[in-house]
């Protein structure tokens, strides 16, 4: 039996649950000096000035830097470049200052940093310094700061729109003249904080003799990181080894980089110290953001409900400053609008707006959770309009399996997919026609029941460089085998697929099997994990060296066995020729024989290390339908979930129960975006809830028992056939939630109200229908 297919329980785990891992936090050097960030009260203010020197005379602290002391030396944060990227008319990014140098334009932002004996005494010296800030009208709503009118946020630009997107395909004007229906309708997805279990943290250790700057960060992209600070730093990039340690959960977050990611280790530097910095719950909570988009749709459909034409007005609120992933979301939310349905004629329009708030980047499903929350909701209006079911309008304009790989009107190329199958599945195991009935029976009663549906797609693999990734295998004479990856995983379980991987391709016990990753010198390329890549680029990229491997020892084998190559079969981990079965030798005869060249052929080098890189031709398109089933209290507003099925397809599955912890997680961060997460601005710029006091994560106790199920179209993008799973989940689940909550609330006329659907906001939907109706 393969090993891939089988819920292997995962590698990482022991270390982990004994309490053995190693983060950030946990490093410890001899004379460690520690790190603590001075940041702005104000959403937008001019610095007047700023004295350091009481901080600076505290004894024990060794340093003090804002943003003159590294003028000409830190430059500005870089930004993701949006390679390839056709239909990106126009970006003008404001980079993220190292230090706010003369004005500051959010809550939060990094204004200078302090370096003291122990963390302490940093955080007492850093609430001494003495900033003089001069006030200055905030810009929080974007739609008001995309104005002409609106003053500049930053000087250098010409108002605060600095990107903009604009895809088309098809007759759209003729779309609208054969409507029999326009559906319009605008949605917003709040700003989400992505909340990991672990905050950032780096800690930066300069060794003069070697001339090495080693730098520990929780981090996505090591090898991204040394690059950039090889550039930031003015360093060559030999003289950095960046290690991602375990990471505990990031969500998008990590993919970025930040302030303290360049000034911990250019204090290292010119300290000649190791230096720690670990953030706090609240500068995370203000340091980035997810979601923050509007999206006005205008959909023209026939009397079945099929859609003809949709226009499409994206409008993204990113912050005051660009981040390295900041450009991806509300492009992919442009990307990503179509769904799984055939939309003949299209127009999106994208509007990037700077606004005074944190910074927004890539978070789980990034732009597919707000482009699906736009879509779905439209299908459920759509359905409710002509009087149909909400089932069956998906169905009509769903794309069907002999029509891939499928040409949007926007571009896209979908690879494969079977979506009919896996919604049957999904309406099957909810008892789809039983809970309609059920919720048609309740529009009376004081607990009111909502049937929700959402059908996705979600793209995995990125674009660019991020569509190539390294990997190397090396077998010992023992038959110990070594696998290095450019993949840098946090929580995924890519060691534990990897080792399956391996093992059905060289024969051997996955235990054998040693992953390693996360360390620039021993894996010096790579793009780290992001985009649902590690198994589609990552195991691809293994998968590939393995064959190499395998060809080499299959030679190995034909020459000790004395048979032609042909003749060898390779099973459990035993080789011999077909016509002698009975004279076979183990995997580890042959991997020791590679390494003596007395017994090779003549000419055979020694060894088996193996290297090889991997790009990924076409993007894979995941599918999922889920179903919920909510029961909504009338005269209290609360939800809860009585059902929630999700089907996934992810093509082939190497490790199911990692697939199902992927999206288990998923759906709870998504019922968390539907029901009670979301930053709160106040009218000056101030976060509201910028502590987990007062940002409601979802508890444990709001998360139902899942019912899920698995259809598997294989890619044929890659070799393993594989398809994202890391943010399948946490697309539909916003949405799914709503619908069934407007559902349940179509009765009384409510037609639509965003996230984060509370009681409150639920209640007041209630009585003001109530009250409209006399």
């Amino acid at each position: 039996m393969p090993y891939s297919g089988q819920s292997i329980r995962r590698f990482e785990d022991p270390t982990l649950i004994t309490g053995q891992g190693a983060f950030v936090e946990d490093f410890k050097l001899p004379g460690m000096l520690h790190a603590a960030v001075i940041r702005s009260p104000f959403a937008h203010a001019r610095i007047r000035s700023v004295d350091t020197s009481p901080a600076s005379n505290l004894p024990g602290v060794v340093s003090v830097l804002t943003a003159n002391d590294i003028g000409g030396i830190l430059p500005t944060i870089p930004t993701r470049v949006m390679d390839g990227e056709r239909s990106l008319d126009s970006i003008n990014a404001p980079e993220h200052p190292v230090l706010a140098d003369g004005v500051v334009c959010y809550v939060g932002q990094a204004v200078a940093i302090v370096v003291a004996q122990d963390p302490y005494l940093a955080r007492d010296a850093a609430e001494l310094i003495q900033v003089d800030y001069e006030p200055l009208p905030p810009v929080i709503d974007p739609f008001l700061a995309m104005k002409e009118d609106s003053p500049a946020i930053h000087q250098d630009m010409d108002g605060n729109v600095a990107m903009r997107v604009r895809q088309q395909g098809g007759d759209l004007e003729a779309a609208f003249a054969k409507a029999s229906h326009v559906v319009e309708q605008t949605y917003h997805s709040q700003r989400i904080a992505p909340a990991p279990m672990e905050t950032r943290g780096v800690v930066a250790d300069y060794q003069p003799g070697e001339d090495l700057l080693t730098v520990w960060n929780s981090t996505q992209a090591p090898q991204r990181l040394r690059t950039y600070l090889s550039r930031l730093l003015g360093r060559p990039e030999s003289g950095f080894r960046v290690i991602a340690p375990d990471v505990g959960g990031s969500f998008g977050l990590k993919d970025c980089m930040f302030p303290e990611d360049f000034l911990v280790p250019y204090l290292s530097l010119i300290l000649e110290r190791p230096v720690k910095w670990i953030e706090d719950r609240q500068e995370n909570m203000l340091a980035y953001h997810g979601r923050g988009q509007s999206l006005e749709l205008k959909v023209a459909v026939d009397s079945q409900g099929l859609i003809l034409g949709m226009r499409v007005l994206v409008v993204a609120d990113l912050g005051a400053y660009f981040l390295f992933t900041t450009p991806s979301a509300p492009f992919n939310a442009c990307r990503r609008i179509t769904g799984p349905y055939r939309i003949p004629a299209m127009d999106v329009e994208l509007r990037g707006v700077i606004t005074n708030k944190t910074p927004t980047g890539a978070f789980r499903g990034t732009g597919g959770p707000e482009s699906a929350f736009a879509m779905e909701r439209t299908m459920d209006l759509i359905a409710n309009d002509l009087g149909l079911d909400p089932a069956e309008v998906r169905r009509r304009n769903f794309i069907a399996p002999d029509e891939f790989p499928h040409q949007t009107a926007t571009g896209s190329t979908y690879d494969s997919g079977n979506y009919e199958e896996g919604f049957a599945r999904s309406l099957e195991l909810a008892d789809y026609s039983s809970w309609r009935q059920r919720a048609r029976q309740s529009a009376t009663g004081d607990m009111l029941i909502g049937v929700g549906l959402a059908t996705i797609l979600k793209s995995s693999g990125s674009a660019g460089a991020h569509r190539t990734e390294n990997a190397r295998v090396a077998i010992d004479p023992s038959g110990q085998v070594s696998v290095y990856t450019g993949i840098s995983p946090h929580g995924q379980g890519n060691e534990t697929s990897f080792a399956q991987i391996v093992a059905d391709e060289l024969g051997v016990d996955p235990a054998q099997v040693r992953v390693f990753h996360g360390d620039t010198s021993i894996v010096p390329e790579g793009e780290g994990t992001s985009a649902s890549r590690g198994l589609i680029v990552g195991g691809s990229a293994l998968y590939s060296v393995l064959q190499d491997a395998r060809q080499k020892l299959m030679l190995v084998a034909s020459h000790l066995l004395s048979c032609p190559v042909d003749d060898v079969r390779w099973e459990a981990g035993r080789f011999y020729s077909r016509h002698t079965p009975n004279q076979g030798m183990a995997l580890e005869q042959v991997t020791a024989a590679a390494y003596d060249g007395e017994v090779l052929p003549v000419g055979m080098d020694t060894g088996l290390d193996f290297h090889g890189t991997y790009s990924l031709p076409g993007t894979p398109f995941s599918f999922a339908a889920h179903v919920v089933v909510v029961e909504v209290n009338r005269d209290s507003g609360h939800v809860n979930i009585l059902r929630y099925v999700g089907v996934h397809d992810c093509g082939r599955i190497v490790n199911p129960m990692l697939v199902d912890g992927q999206i288990h997680g998923g759906i709870a961060q998504g019922i968390g975006q539907a029901l009670t997460e979301g930053m709160v601005y106040s009218d000056d710029g101030q976060p509201l809830n910028g502590s987990l006091l007062d940002y409601a994560v979802p508890r444990a106790s709001l998360i139902p028992d899942l019912l899920l199920d698995n259809v598997d179209t294989p890619s044929p993008t890659n070799p393993l056939g594989a398809k994202g799973v890391g943010s399948v989940s946490t697309v539909p689940s916003p949405v799914a939630v709503a619908n069934a909550v407007l559902d349940a609330l179509s009765g009384m006329g409510v037609r639509h109200m965003d996230t984060p659907l509370t009681p409150e906001k639920i209640w007041s939907a209630i009585h003001d229908a109530q009250g409209s109706k006399g």
